[in-house]
Parts: structure tokens; sequence; C-alpha cells
């Protein structure tokens, strides 16, 4: 034999000793335990499953056009404060669960073990986060099965209502502080565009979008169009001493008679006739573009009355026969002649309108410059105001907008795009699921056995005894030369057998006993139950 076997059957050996000790302890321990198992309370659980819809047809439709609610948000703060003191208050009165609690104390007990008892599970897809909603499973449990059935059903209406009722909560909420800020804002809005319309009434004429661009890009430009003209002035000018020139070397006549008149004599001023007609037609032109004060007008009515003087004085020297201005009268004949001085005409005329202009430009220079101390503070004012308008309108026009979408969007919810389909409604087996008394029992019997040999090996230790030579050797370190054995009489043989088949018996009544208890749990349970009350 091994030692280790050995050693082990002398500690049994050894605790076999006391083996009554570790029977009543075994026996003491079974019965008080299954006592204690059937005075537990049966269980029972009720339970309920809701699935929350969040994907309807609808919330395609509404997307972008309403306000998006966070659906799982508001169903994971209903699932906590549906196990919240509050709560769990209203459902114990509405259960009549709190006509148990008379202090104070027990009134705290009850709320813990009504939490306790309290699971809810499931909701959003944990593989997939972006599906909303779910199904939820609703369960109490409760020693009547009437009353856990009752519990759950208050829960079931609480998780839905409460989950509508605060998001209409919180809709309405949003409402009525975008209604609060949309009246601040518009009367921000109505302030500032009542400063913006003094401003401008205050500032006729000064204001820079009235004349084009800011005072510095309307000061620039006019240098630049002062510039520009007297450039085209210059080349107006360079042309006109050209076709003097020209003129100069152009020969005034041709072989050709003059004109006659309706006397039959001869006519000056047929070329000058020509130009008053031309001049005269340029007038209606320009007539029909500008007014009387326009430079162009103004020269050209000059040039017509000099020509008609012009005319007046050919007419009385043909009259007095003035060779000259038969001469002259000759010379109108000549068309390149009569080309050159119409040019030089009309270019005449260009340089008086560019005079003119540069004149006019000159002075809205001189009139800006004497306005650069106060035109730049006004525009920076009236920008100033443009800007704070600009700013509070576009806050009031985002808050109408939010405020049309959230009643958009509690227009929708009423028509249901969230839903709640009750998969399960609160029942309840009729049979308990707790305690499990079967398993219980035989934990019981294990522990009993356990505490029985343990109790024996402790005694053995405290009381140790030497079982042979072998052991006795093995402690003292002494050779033992010899062991003399005890001679039973039959009595003793048979006093031994008797105490062997009591202890047996005893131990075999434990077993049965555990048999019977394993058998008539439920009858013995609610024997015991009965008793108690």
């Amino acid at each position: 034999m091994s030692p280790l076997f050995t050693q082990l059957y002398d500690e049994i050996h050894g605790a076999w000793r006391f083996r009554w000790y570790a029977l009543a302890a075994a026996w003491f321990v079974c019965v008080a335990g299954w006592l204690v198992v059937f005075t537990m309370q049966d269980m029972y659980e009720a339970s309920a499953r809701v699935f929350v819809d969040t994907r309807t047809a609808l919330r395609p439709l509404l997307q972008g056009l309403a306000v998006d609610s966070d659906v799982d948000s508001q169903l994971k703060l209903v699932r906590e404060g549906m196990l919240g003191r509050p709560q769990l208050e209203r459902v114990a009165r509405e259960t009549d669960l709190d006509l148990q609690a008379e202090t104070p104390q027990k009134r705290a007990a009850m709320i813990d073990t009504l939490r306790s008892r309290i699971v809810i599970t499931g909701g959003a897809n944990a593989a997939n986060p972006q599906v909303s909603g779910g199904l939820f499973v609703i369960s109490y449990q409760d020693p009547s099965r009437d009353k856990s059935v009752e519990v759950v059903d208050k829960l079931l209406n609480t998780f839905v209502e409460d989950t509508l009722g605060g998001k209409r909560a919180g809709s309405e909420t949003a409402q009525k502080f975008l209604r609060e800020q949309i009246e601040d804002y518009e009367r921000r809005l109505s302030e500032a565009e009542q400063r913006l319309a003094d401003f401008k009434k205050r500032n006729v004429g000064l204001m820079p979008g009235e004349q084009g661009g800011d005072y510095f890009s309307r000061l620039q430009n006019e240098m630049d169009a002062v510039k520009k003209a007297q450039a085209a002035l210059g080349v107006a000018v360079s042309r006109r001493d050209e076709m003097q020139r020209q003129l100069r070397g152009e020969i005034p006549f041709i072989a050709s008679g003059g004109a006659t008149n309706n006397s039959g004599t001869k006519s000056s001023g047929g070329d000058t006739a020509s130009r008053i007609q031309e001049t005269q037609g340029r007038l209606d032109e320009l007539l029909l573009r500008f007014t009387e004060k326009h430079p162009d007008v103004i020269a050209a009515r000059e040039n017509l009355a000099q020509l008609r003087e012009r005319q007046k004085a050919e007419i009385e020297a043909l009259r007095r026969g003035d060779p000259s201005a038969v001469a002259a009268a000759s010379a109108a004949t000549n068309p390149v002649y009569q080309s050159i001085q119409l040019q030089l005409n009309q270019t005449e005329v260009e340089i008086a309108a560019l005079r003119g202009e540069i004149a006019d430009r000159q002075r809205k220079v001189a009139q800006l410059r004497q306005l650069v101390d106060t035109v730049p503070e006004v525009e920076a004012e009236f920008a100033r105001l443009n800007r704070d308008y600009d700013v509070t309108r576009a806050q009031y026009t985002a808050l109408v907008e939010r405020l049309e979408k959230a009643r958009l969007g509690e227009q929708a919810e009423e028509t249901g795009v969230v839903k709640f389909e009750i998969v399960d409604p609160p029942s309840a087996a009729y049979v308990p699921v707790a305690p499990n008394r079967p398993r219980l029992l035989a934990l019981v019997l294990v522990v009993g056995l356990a505490v029985a040999g343990g109790l024996a090996y402790l005694l053995h230790q405290m009381r140790p005894v030497f079982n042979n030579a072998r052991g006795l050797n093995e402690i003292t370190g002494l050779q033992v030369l010899g062991a003399v054995s005890m001679t039973w009489l039959d009595r003793h043989k048979q006093a031994s057998r008797r105490r062997q088949l009591v202890f047996g018996g005893a131990a075999a009544m434990l077993l049965v006993l555990f048999v019977g208890v394993m058998v008539f749990q439920s009858a013995g349970a609610r024997l015991l139950h009965r008793l108690v009350s």
C-alpha cells in the first residue's frame, strides 16, 4: 500500500470513532435545512414582451422636414426611470403592495424588494447599434401569481405611456422655448429695422449703396473718370488740330456753279444750309437722350446759332455781290472740304462735351474730398447696423424654421412615427419558478454530510489515537517490539453489531427521509405554510 493511501486510511479509521456525533450533526443540519427550504415562499414570474418599431414608412418621408427625435435615448431614460423610487412607489400604490408597509422603514424595504424583483431586458441590437427600438421584455417575481401579473401590466403601461408622454412633453417644452425666443428676436428685429430706417433718413445722399460702392470706391472712380476724360480730351484736341491743318491744305473750291435760289440768283450758303440741317438733326437726336443742360446739347445749340448767323452773313454778302462770298459759296461745293469741315465741327462738339464732363467730374471729386471726415463714419455705422440686422434676421429665420419642424415632428408622432406592438401581454405560469426545491434539498443533504465528515475529522484531530504499531513508531521514533490485540467476548460482539445496525438504520432513515421530502416537496411546503400562517 502506498504511504498516501495508508495515511488516508488511518485518518478515516480515526474519524470513524466519532461517527455518532457526525450522524447527529448530519441529522440536525439536514432537518433544519429542509425545514428552511420548505418555509421558502413560492415565487411566480410574470412577463410581457413589447416591440418598439421606429422604422415605420412615415419616418423616411420626414427626413430633413421634421425634428428627428432620439427614440433610443427616450427609451433608455424611461427604462431607468421605471426603476426609480417615484415610479416604484406609484406602482406599489396602484397594486396595493404598500398596504403591508406601515412604517417608513418597511416602505423603503418594500421598494428595495420591488426593485430587485423587476427585470427589464432587450432594446437596440448590440450587433447593429444603428437599428433603434427593438424587443423589450419586462418580468417580475412575486409570491402571488395574480399580483405579479398586475405589477407587470402596470410597468408595461408605464413604459409605453411615459415614452410617448415624454416625447410629447419634450416636444411641447421645446416649442414653448422656441416661441419665446421667436418673440424676443421678433422684437429685436423690429428695433433693428427701425434703427436702420432712422439712420437712412438722417443720412440721405451719404449711404454707400445709393451712389455705387463705398466712399473711397466712389472717390477713386471719379478720379479715374477725370483722368479718362482728360485723356479723351487730349485725343480730341489732337484730332481737331490735324483736321484744321488738313482743311487749310485743301483747295476751297472746285469748278462748279453755285446753287440758284427761287429768285433765279446764285445762292451762297448751300454748304452752310446743309450744316445747319445736319446740326439741327444732331440737336434733335441729343434732345432725345439728354436734357437742355447737357454739354453736348449746349454745344450743339451754340454751333447751330453760329451757323445761322453765318448763313445770314453769307446771304447778305451775296445780295451785296461780294466776290469773296461768291468764292466761298463755290468752295462749299467741294465734297472733301465739306467732309473735313463736318468732322471738324463734330470734334469741336466732342471737345466741348469732354470739357463739360471733366468739369463735372472734378466738381464731384471736390465734393467727395470735403466729405472725407463724414462719409466713412456714416458708412461704418451703416455697415454695423446692417450686420446687426442680418444676424438678428438670420437667427429669427432659423428659429421659425425649427419651430415649424418641431410642430411637424409632433404631428408625425401623433400619426405614428413610433409604434409599440405588444408581442406577449402580461402573463404568468401556474408553476412557480422559484425556489428550486429539489436542488436546494439535495444541496442541504450534501452540506449535512459534509458537516458530519468535517465534525468527525475535527474531533479526531482534537483527540488523536494510535491505530497501529506503525503509527506509534513514526510518531515516537522508538522500536516497537510487539502489539497485544483485544479479545472480544460474544456479548461484546453482539453489542457491537447492534450499534452498527442502529447506526446504519439511522443513516438509512436519513436517506429515506431525503427521498420522502423530494417526493412530497410541494405538499410538504403547502402544509408547512398553512401551519405557520
